[in-house]
């Protein structure tokens, strides 16, 4: 499917937030996917896969995910003065602010002639876990989370009873967890204690594991394992085809 790219910059109660949005060219209504970044926002890599779920027939959106802490259209780097800004800019924000970044996407998006109704979240890395929060909104139908970083820690600031594990009976929609068995962000054990606390509850989730590490899914650099990714993309399209076309 043809696709088309722009970008919003949409009202948040933080500041502006830069929004790239990659939807299907041509007239018709289409289920929206709200796809979070690495701590990098949108890279090469970010927006290509991106534009491979908009190919499939979603509307993509893109946000930067720490708009409020650097100046519109702010990419970093792969390497260490990116991940070092990067990192600073995870433990900078606010859990709080999220929620009112996802309240905001939602409420543009409605207004949008192209939408048909339904609303997903995906996301890679730190956006693993931005997705898996997005899913604690009610209006999110489906959510794959790829390798998401942080569940098991406090490293994202947050108030009691905030921690995005801590609100698990808020999540409606299905979740697919997606981890890498070599992994060093998200240990073994870990996973585990995440996997536990998940089959607790009554959500609907699909649990996978693969031998890659992390950042298994971008196409750049040397942990890119093109035959996994080619099966995640399947294992979500797969989902939000239940979830977001009904």
């Amino acid at each position: 499917m043809l696709i088309q790219s722009n970008f919003i910059d949409i009202d948040t109660p933080t500041g502006p937030m830069r929004t790239y949005v990659h939807r299907p060219a041509g007239e018709g209504k289409f289920p929206a996917i709200m796809f979070y970044s690495e701590i990098f926002q949108q890279t090469g890599p970010i927006e290509r896969a991106a534009k491979i779920m908009a190919s499939h027939g979603y509307s993509v959106l893109v946000p930067e995910v720490f708009h409020e802490l650097n100046p519109i259209g702010t990419v970093l780097e792969y390497d260490d003065a990116g991940r070092e800004k990067g990192n600073a800019d995870k433990s900078a924000k606010d859990v709080e602010g999220y929620d009112s970044d996802n309240q905001a996407m939602v409420a543009w998006v409605k207004t949008q002639p192209w939408f048909n109704g339904n609303i997903g979240a995906m996301g890679f890395c730190i956006g693993g876990h931005l997705a898996f929060r997005a899913a604690l909104h009610p209006d999110v139908k489906a959510t794959a989370c790829f390798y998401a970083t942080d569940l098991h820690t406090d490293t994202i600031p947050n108030k009691q009873g905030q921690h995005s594990m801590e609100r698990l009976a808020d999540i409606k929609g299905e979740l697919l967890m997606i981890w890498g068995k070599q992994d060093t962000h998200i240990p073994t054990d870990k996973r585990v204690e995440i996997h536990n606390k998940l089959l607790g509850t009554d959500i609907i989730f699909s649990w996978h594991e693969f031998n890659a590490q992390h950042a298994f899914m971008r196409d750049e650099g040397d942990r890119y394992d093109p035959e996994a990714a080619m099966i995640c993309y399947q294992l979500s399209l797969r989902m939000f085809a239940r979830k977001l076309f009904n």
